[in-house]
């Protein structure tokens, strides 16, 4: 594999970055919506607030005792991004929340929470989708499931339900925002991940990969153009999506909301159903690579010895 050069690590920093903001303002929506928080930000919501300390304060330092824990079990996990979201998630999170609140206040209706649970998700498995697309290490909180899994030769999946559902617990129990959003983004978001890895991630990523070849002033060119693009087609379609969303739920009756309501469940399930297909393809694929790698070191121990 070919090298990272500086301006490559530049440009997947910088992508990095913009899927924290992009996440720390979803999670700031479906605060809004009062639908729950993501497992381990609910649970620093709720500490934090038994402690009178800030949400981004408290989170930097659960980030910093996990990435102790990290730091000894396995520091190939350790990156750029690690360190941006370890220090930046929670204070971005706080400050959008402050800014929704001032812009759209603390009233919610059942409007409000259906809209700000379909756009918190949106934009929190984007940014989530971006800042691991730009392969530069994960949050310490997205990193204890893999090292787990792979320590003790369990499924991820099953490591990373028993993560989540030990800190909604936790969560719970603090008073922290619990409640169907929680119980969405622990469970159900892996599709919408692969949809955002699909069609803005890793094109994004290829195209920062391709830039690495050309001259500064064409690679500059080249990455805000291709961003450029890539944002504004993001944009428009989200906007397109929130006008569309918001006409429509303007018209609807009690009765049609909950044949939505309905609509989404089964919509949902399907969706875990293709989740849990891909994670059962994801744990053999990783299973025969591991499976190689023993046989490829054993092969060269071998040669060594002889």
């Amino acid at each position: 594999m070919k090298k990272s050069s500086v301006p490559n690590i530049i440009w997947r920093t910088l992508m990095s970055l913009l899927g924290i903001t992009i996440l720390s303002l979803g999670t700031a929506f479906l605060r809004g919506g009062q639908v729950g928080l993501d497992p381990f930000t609910a649970t620093n919501t709720g500490i934090s607030g038994h402690l009178n300390m800030s949400l981004g304060v408290y989170q930097l330092l659960a980030n910093a005792a996990i990435f102790i824990f990290i730091l000894v079990m396995d520091r190939h996990k350790i990156g750029i991004g690690t360190l941006l979201n370890m220090v930046l998630v929670g204070f971005e999170v706080q400050w959008f929340i402050a800014l929704y609140q001032q812009i759209f206040g603390t009233h919610a209706n059942i409007i409000i929470v259906i809209s700000n649970l379909i756009i918190g998700l949106i934009l929190f498995t984007l940014g989530a989708s971006m800042y691991m697309g730009a392969d530069l290490g994960v949050a310490p909180y997205d990193a204890i499931a893999p090292i787990l899994s792979d320590r003790f030769h369990t499924k991820y999946r099953t490591v990373r339900i028993a993560q989540d559902l030990l800190f909604m617990i936790v969560a719970f129990l603090v008073g922290g925002p619990v409640g169907i959003g929680t119980v969405i983004v622990a469970f159900f978001t892996g599709p919408l991940i692969t949809f955002w890895d699909n069609h803005v991630s890793l094109p994004m990523r290829r195209n920062i990969d391709h830039a690495q070849d050309m001259s500064s002033g064409k690679r500059v060119g080249y990455l805000l153009t291709q961003f450029g693009q890539s944002s504004y087609k993001l944009v428009s379609r989200s906007y397109e999506l929130t006008n569309l969303m918001q006409r429509r739920l303007s018209q609807y009756s009690p009765q049609d909301i909950e044949d939505q309501l309905k609509i989404t469940r089964r919509n949902m399930e399907i969706a875990k159903a293709s989740y849990q297909s891909s994670e059962r393809r994801y744990d053999m694929l990783r299973a025969e690579l591991q499976r190689r790698k023993k046989q490829t070191a054993s092969v060269e121990s071998t040669q060594s010895e002889a």
